[in-house]
């Protein structure tokens, strides 16, 4: 016996529907070809070819299969010395074409984004042969007509060919034309017979006009008549067409020879394009029934999440959980009749049968299933309950051929077991069955009636019971499946809704055993306790989703919080900066106005001259508490008036000249005086040098150990560089620097061409050039100071 029972399941016909998703014969004919597989390996490795399908649809949308044909009759009769026509041969080119696209298409995901090991190392194996490729297209048109210059000779008959038809028409035309025949023409066209060029004469002409009659009008009033002047050009012409066909033949035979040559090649190729074309008829059934891969469990464990049946229509299908531990091995599954319990049993051993086959199942997400040895399946379509003997005798002929056939790990599904017989026989039997399944290591599902079953499957450590649901107020079945909850009869419920009087139905309940009664009074307590579990659960999910919103606003609220902050920040530091930048602007021209006060009148320069410069200085520097950075200074360093300090927020040296508070600091940055808080201050080592100058003028002078002869510009924007530089021109006049270099780096030129066109006007730039060869060449411009 078969280990898999695939017409009860209808497994063919999901076949069918994959079948419909693959682009060519070849991929159908594998969809038809395949099979459940016992072996977790395999099975395995067809469901990561099917994701890694699905994978690849996700990112490029899809492949292109197109151009692929079954050339393998063609392949085969090349080699026995066959000669393939011009159809064929063009087949071949465009399978061979089609196999260099799917390899070009799949190289082109890169590993980073999707590794897809198996379809890479699938579609790798295709061999180009685009010498063959090649030698096809430019000896055969797309019209799949041998064109002129897959030989010179084809060439030169053809242009033969051409000169004698020119002739020959040329010739006709100017019998058409005369006069003297034109009375003779039933029409005055020129036509073919039997590959011969001849004018259609009337019946009475036919002595006057001469020449070889090759045919007649079914009426005979016409005849087709080659002239005698056109006989001699028809016989060349003829001869020319024969020299043709046999040289296309002679072509054909060299391209089929060469087919010949890469047989083997070919026929990988198109195992290969099968195979792919089979993954992606799989990953587009994924999308088109919205299924998974399964995970393959290596022991019983079997969960279906929201599980449909694939032939049913997306739009009426009940979606099935069902979850099966490694210690649960058989499922009892009773209800009403047309409830689904059928339904539910198919579903399961179609679902099994896909994944064995490497087959999306439609489910949802971590739906786990194991690798069975066999499924095997005792499924009728009689729902009726008045069951005849001989239906009876054919389920259990069928069970009988079951339990012979069933090893190991297997699935056996029964449907409607131990009915049309004797109740408690059928119970009895039906136990009897179901023990002897779970002694052999299998999983059973079955649909019942009995309650007997009910019990043996409460009782049973290693079963369970589910049900399908029945709507008493409505009178039908809702088709869901409720695991763990065992079917109640609703005889009675169904008889009082249609109104059967009370009396009746309690005199009916006197009728059953005290056994029976707990039973239904146990199911009622378990349906009862279920519907209100699951009550609790639609609470908390609702609870639950309506928390995560609720944090999700939150976390929202709170980036665009920080966001605005930074924002704030952001244009805090630009409007400090463009003040600082301004009020350094204005102390460059009072520091050229004062030198050049000193240039000129070094004796007349007064004090309170002086005096008037620097109060203008200090008034043209604000005075700013400057925003906070995160990084703070080291406050247990202790800082005192005239010690050097680094101004962390923006990253500059300079000298605290007074304290305005515990915490408050006046610091000069060069010309420039700005209060900061001691958290944005960290002391430095060193301090400022002062000097004197001739005449009694006082300058600070900072010290070129501070003042690098060169900055580094690169990586910076033409803007922030020139901020940069303009303060870095100011800090080497003070240490003394007459020449400095500005490195910005080659690149794109940008930024030298930025920084030099601000360098021409820069009040303090004496001269600027490019850098020798061992100064960095044109990476770095080299300015003299003034």
């Amino acid at each position: 016996m078969e280990h898999w029972m695939l017409n009860p399941l209808e497994f063919n016909q999901v076949k069918d529907l994959l079948k419909e998703q693959a682009s060519t014969l070849l991929g159908k004919e594998k969809v038809e070809e395949i099979t459940p597989s016992s072996t977790y390996i395999e099975v395995k490795e067809r469901l990561q070819a099917t994701q890694e399908g699905i994978d690849f649809l996700r990112l490029k949308g899809e492949m292109s299969l197109g151009g692929i044909r079954n050339v393998l009759p063609q392949v085969k009769r090349s080699t026995i010395g066959g000669i393939l026509s011009e159809t064929e041969l063009l087949e071949v080119s465009s399978t061979i074409s089609a196999g260099r696209r799917v390899k070009s298409t799949v190289r082109q995901v890169e590993i980073e984004v999707a590794e897809l090991p198996l379809l890479r190392s699938l579609t790798e194996g295709i061999e180009s042969l685009d010498h063959l490729e090649e030698s096809l297209t430019v000896s055969i048109d797309e019209q799949g007509f041998v064109v002129d210059q897959a030989s010179p000779a084809l060439a030169k008959v053809r242009r033969a060919i051409a000169q004698y038809r020119q002739q020959v028409n040329q010739t006709l035309q100017q019998i058409l034309r005369n006069s003297n025949y034109q009375k003779m023409m039933q029409e005055a066209i020129i036509t073919q017979r039997y590959d011969r060029y001849v004018i259609p004469v009337k019946q009475e002409y036919r002595s006057a006009f001469g020449g070889l009659v090759h045919d007649q009008s079914a009426s005979g009033a016409t005849l087709f008549i080659e002239p005698e002047a056109v006989v001699q050009l028809n016989n060349r012409l003829r001869e020319k067409e024969l020299e043709e066909e046999r040289e296309v033949e002679r072509i054909l035979s060299i391209l089929t020879g060469q087919v010949a040559e890469v047989a083997d090649e070919l026929m990988q190729n198109l195992s290969i394009l099968a195979h792919v074309d089979f993954i992606f008829a799989k990953a587009r059934y994924a999308y088109v029934a919205k299924a998974v891969c399964p995970v393959l469990t290596s022991n019983r464990t079997l969960r279906l999440k929201q599980a449909r049946h694939p032939l049913i229509p997306a739009d009426e299908v009940v979606p099935t959980s069902i979850e099966l531990n490694d210690e649960q091995h058989a499922l009892i599954i009773t209800g009403p009749n047309t409830g689904g319990k059928t339904v539910t049993l198919k579903t399961i051993g179609l679902l099994a049968l896909m994944t064995q086959c490497g087959f999306p199942i439609p489910a949802e997400e971590e739906s786990l299933m194991p690798v069975f040895a066999g499924i095997y399946a005792d499924i009728g379509d009689e729902q009726s309950i008045e069951q005849s003997l001989s239906t009876f005798s054919g389920h259990l002929t069928n069970i009988i051929r079951i339990l012979k056939a069933v090893e190991g790990h297997s699935l056996v599904l029964l449907d409607e077991l131990g009915a049309g017989t004797d109740p408690t026989e059928g119970a009895a039997l039906a136990i009897a069955i179901l023990e002897e399944i779970m002694g052999q290591g299998s999983t059973v599902i079955a649909t019942t009636h009995y309650s007997e079953l009910k019990l043996f499957a409460h009782s049973h450590p290693q079963a369970l019971n589910a049900s399908v649901e029945f709507d008493v107020e409505t009178l039908s079945p809702t088709y869901r499946l409720l695991v763990g909850v065992p079917g109640k009869s609703n005889a009675f419920a169904i008889s009082n809704r249609l109104g059967l009087p009370e009396w009746i139905i309690q005199a009916a309940k006197q009728q059953l055993s005290s056994d029976e009664n707990r039973l239904e009074d146990m199911i009622t307590l378990l349906a009862t306790d279920r519907k209100q579990a699951e009550v609790d659960r639609q609470e908390a999910t609702r609870l639950r989703e309506e928390t995560e919103k609720h944090y999700q606003e939150w976390m929202a609220k709170v980036e665009a919080w920080d966001e605005e902050k930074a924002k704030l920040k952001e244009k805090a530091r630009q409007e400090a900066r463009q003040i600082v930048n301004e009020a350094t602007r204005e102390s460059e021209d009072l520091l050229k106005q004062l030198r050049q006060w000193a240039k000129e009148r070094p004796d007349q320069l007064k004090e309170h001259q002086l005096t008037e410069a620097k109060k203008r200085l200090e008034a043209a520097v604000p005075e700013l508490e400057l925003p906070q950075k995160q990084r703070r200074g080291k406050t247990h360093d202790q800082i005192d008036v005239g010690d050097e300090v680094l101004v962390l927020s923006l990253g500059q040296t300079g000298t605290i000249v007074s304290k305005k508070s515990d915490h408050v600091f006046q610091v000069q940055i060069g010309f420039l005086k700005t209060k900061v808080n001691r958290h944005d201050l960290e002391k430095k080592a060193s301090k400022p040098q002062t000097k004197k100058k001739a005449k009694g003028l006082t300058s600070i002078t900072r010290s070129k150990e501070h003042v690098r002869p060169e900055l580094d510009l690169r990586g910076k924007l033409v803007e922030e560089a020139i901020g940069d530089i303009d303060k870095y021109v100011d800090d080497a006049i003070l240490a003394g620097y007459k020449q400095v270099s500005l490195i910005h780096g080659k690149g794109t030129g940008a930024l030298r061409a930025g920084i030099q066109d601000f360098l021409r006007s820069h009040r303090n730039i004496k001269s600027m050039r490019l850098g020798s060869q061992g100064e960095g060449g044109s990476g770095v411009t080299v300015i003299e100071l003034s």
